[in-house]
């Protein structure tokens, strides 16, 4: 914690987001002032934007099962507080300052009947404090890799104390399962089951509203590459192969969609293009297929979803930085996908690689050779097309299973 208030001073998002958490013993307060006594509460916790997308199918299926419970959502990062605008949420926070008298104090307040965690945001003083209080805690879409430092005998004993303080921990996979079994060795206090990734279902329902597109061939669609959410270390691997892509393939074009489509990292792709002579536009508020220019430059949030229909190929960004972005959406829009080298904690990225729907890179060469193979061979296309779109397929129905440990466990 007093890392992020050194970050603050020169970190403007990290700064917002500590204000925030500053503020959120005020706005609970405003909430519970305004919410009958002895209201069933639920208090979901995400990292970000992306784990909230992972988390909505569980709220939305939850409230159908508890449709008078009240649901508070906290957030660590800007991106999902800023970006969220859900109906199924009640009040919306930042997560408290992970201090054990902060947190004690929000919690005493809101009485909540359980406390669930997405994926890995896991603060330690939030869930050891929930189990001094006797709040039931649930973490799921929760995944470990075999290389994970939290097996190691020091780190482990740590995470073995904030893991044994769940109630239950509902893992993705059964490798996952059994990684967090060893790391819990030789106790094992919550609850433990492999029920999936509610990821699935959440893509599956965003689809739902292109009906039509997805009637249509996916050859059929322009012959449009979507490079989305990029890092700078993204760029640096994939701009001159584009270029040269572009170059032998006369009807490709670009869908460029940076991770922060900040004006700064906008203008500087736009300046790129333009020095290769390159003609670009902005997408702003218009579809795609409105705009003649070689490269598009996605330069807002919220739109990526529903542009994956509008192309033939995706590569996602992070693989070469923090790690690979949400393979998911493109998988459902039928696109085979790219990726960086650092994808080995995300399953989704491992399962797709093994039916021949994703295709992780080393550097531009790799992409610019794998790029031609697909759109050369229409058969390589429409398999690796149709094995990505299976990957969602046959995943679906975790964020049920889900709901039912939460209120059964």
């Amino acid at each position: 914690m007093l890392v992020s208030l050194i970050l603050s001073l020169i970190n403007k998002k990290i700064r917002i987001g500590l204000t925030g958490r500053m503020r959120a013993y005020k706005q609970l307060q405003v909430f519970m002032n305004n919410t009958e006594k002895n209201q069933l509460i639920y208090w979901f916790h995400v990292a970000s934007l992306g784990e909230y997308e992972q988390a909505k199918p569980v709220i939305s299926g939850l409230k159908e099962v508890e449709p008078k419970a009240l649901f508070v959502m906290s957030f660590f990062s800007p991106s999902g507080y800023n970006n969220v605008d859900d109906d199924h949420i009640d009040c919306k926070i930042y997560l408290p300052l992970d201090f054990i008298w902060s947190i004690k104090k929000c919690l005493r307040l809101v009485k909540p009947k359980k406390l669930i965690l997405a994926a890995y945001d896991v603060w330690p003083n939030l869930i050891w404090s929930a189990n001094s209080l006797g709040i039931h805690t649930s973490l799921f879409a929760a995944t470990f890799s075999k290389k994970t430092s939290k097996s190691l005998f020091i780190i482990r004993q740590f995470y073995k104390s904030v893991y044994n303080a769940f109630s239950s921990i509902y893992t993705i996979t059964k490798r996952d399962h059994e990684q967090l079994k060893k790391i819990l060795f030789p106790y094992e206090k919550p609850i433990i089951k492999a029920l999936g990734n509610p990821r699935y279902d959440q893509v599956k329902q965003k689809s739902d509203k292109f009906t039509v597109e997805r009637t249509i061939s996916v050859l059929l669609r322009p012959k449009r590459l979507l490079i989305g959410s990029t890092h700078l270390e993204d760029e640096d691997i994939l701009l001159d192969p584009t270029i040269d892509l572009m170059n032998d393939i006369e009807d490709l074009s670009l869908l460029w969609a940076p991770h922060e489509p900040t004006k700064r990292n906008v203008a500087r792709l736009e300046k790129y293009f333009s020095s290769k002579s390159v003609s670009t536009e902005l997408l702003g508020i218009k579809n795609p297929n409105e705009i003649n220019s070689k490269v598009i430059i996605v330069d807002s949030v919220g739109r990526l979803s529903q542009l994956y229909w509008d192309a033939q190929i995706a590569y996602l960004g992070g693989g070469f930085s923090t790690g690979v972005h949400n393979m998911m959406e493109p998988a459902i829009a039928r696109l085979p996908i790219f990726f960086g080298p650092k994808y080995h904690n995300f399953p989704e990225a491992i399962e797709l690689i093994k039916v021949g729907g994703g295709f992780p890179i080393e550097n531009g060469r790799d992409f610019s050779l794998g790029i031609k193979n697909l759109l050369e061979d229409n058969n390589l296309f429409l398999n690796a097309s149709y094995a990505a779109t299976d990957v969602i397929h046959r995943n679906l129905g975790s964020s049920t299973r889900i709901v039912r440990g939460i209120i059964h466990d």
